[in-house]
């Protein structure tokens, strides 16, 4: 049986950052060097594929600190911990490593800057997510006010409009969040602004090879978890670009064929979180149901590397 055609336009860059490189490195070298186990707050990313590979080198994943026990060591996940996280290591006396994206760590340190001068912040977020906690932890109660929508921008108050600043998670929609910057400044003049934005531009770059993809592809697979926040935005880029028929899949085997009757164009890409053996995978089946065609659409290269802590380097 002749299968049925299929071109899949494979979006560069996608896949893994050098954020979330960097956090799998830290929590490897540290069961190289320690031994298993090393415990995990959190998942040290947002894939069910990754943290299931570090199980299996004896990595143990946990909610909280309390779930950690004593003389083991422990990774904070890359998306950052309020300080409350590592006061309570340090004071239990745990060996800890930070493995939080040093970009979330910059969007960190602006926050306690802003603090120090007596700005009130807007942090541009989602609730609950866990770097939007991290953030919100680094400054005391009352300090941050998280803004989810352009509602949220028309209708907060601040009790000096000419003493705010301006923070967002890294890995929003670049276009949903200018709509929102866009408010706050008219309403705010006076609005301290970061000099380099704070969504990364892994989530950038992500987004446009997206938006280049997506005008063309009949249907638009992203390749991510579902609590993955910058892999959810490029469903949602492509869906605004153009490519109605997008949608979030794990792995191969969650791709629903039926709704790809017909397609004849593919757009394919992987949030940061994602390693490139999933894109293999999803590939790969689809040469299972169609005669395949690979185009690559590059719209940038990164060349970008995060050193590693030094205790786990010396």
């Amino acid at each position: 049986m002749t299968l049925p055609p299929l071109t899949i336009l494979l979006a560069a860059p996608r896949g893994f950052c050098a954020g979330v490189d960097r956090a799998i490195q830290i929590v490897e070298r540290a069961l190289a060097r320690y031994g298993a186990p090393v415990y995990v707050r959190h998942e040290i990313v947002h894939n069910r594929y990754v943290v299931s590979q570090l199980e299996a080198k004896g990595a143990i994943f946990v909610d909280e600190l309390d779930d950690v026990p004593d003389d083991v060591p422990v990774v904070f996940s890359a998306h950052g911990v309020p300080k409350s996280v590592p006061a309570e290591a340090s004071r239990r006396k745990l060996f800890y490593v930070d493995a939080t994206c040093p970009l979330v760590s910059k969007v960190h340190r602006e926050a306690e800057r802003h603090e120090r001068t007596g700005r009130h912040m807007l942090l541009i977020g989602h609730a609950g997510h866990p770097e939007v906690v991290g953030t919100m932890g680094q400054v005391p109660d009352g300090s941050i006010t998280l803004i989810e929508t352009v509602a949220d921008a028309e209708r907060v108050e601040v009790a000096d409009p000419g003493a705010v600043a301006l923070i967002t998670q890294t890995t929003l929609s670049v276009d949903d969040t200018a709509e929102i910057i866009a408010v706050l400044r008219r309403r705010f003049p006076e609005l301290q602004s970061p000099k380099q934005e704070d969504i990364c531009y892994a989530t950038t770059n992500r987004q446009q090879a997206v938006k280049a993809i997506a005008p063309e592809a009949d249907a638009l697979l992203v390749i991510g978890a579902p609590n993955s926040s910058n892999s959810n935005r490029l469903v949602e880029v492509a869906k605004n670009a153009g490519c109605t028929r997008a949608v979030l899949v794990q792995r191969g085997v969650d791709i629903d064929w039926k709704a790809l009757e017909g397609v004849r164009t593919l757009g394919l890409t992987a949030g940061a979180s994602a390693p490139e053996t999933l894109v293999e995978e999803v590939i790969a089946a689809c040469r299972d149901h169609f005669t395949v065609e690979l185009r690559d659409v590059v719209v940038t290269r990164e060349n970008v590397e995060f050193k590693l802590p030094r205790v786990l380097v010396a």
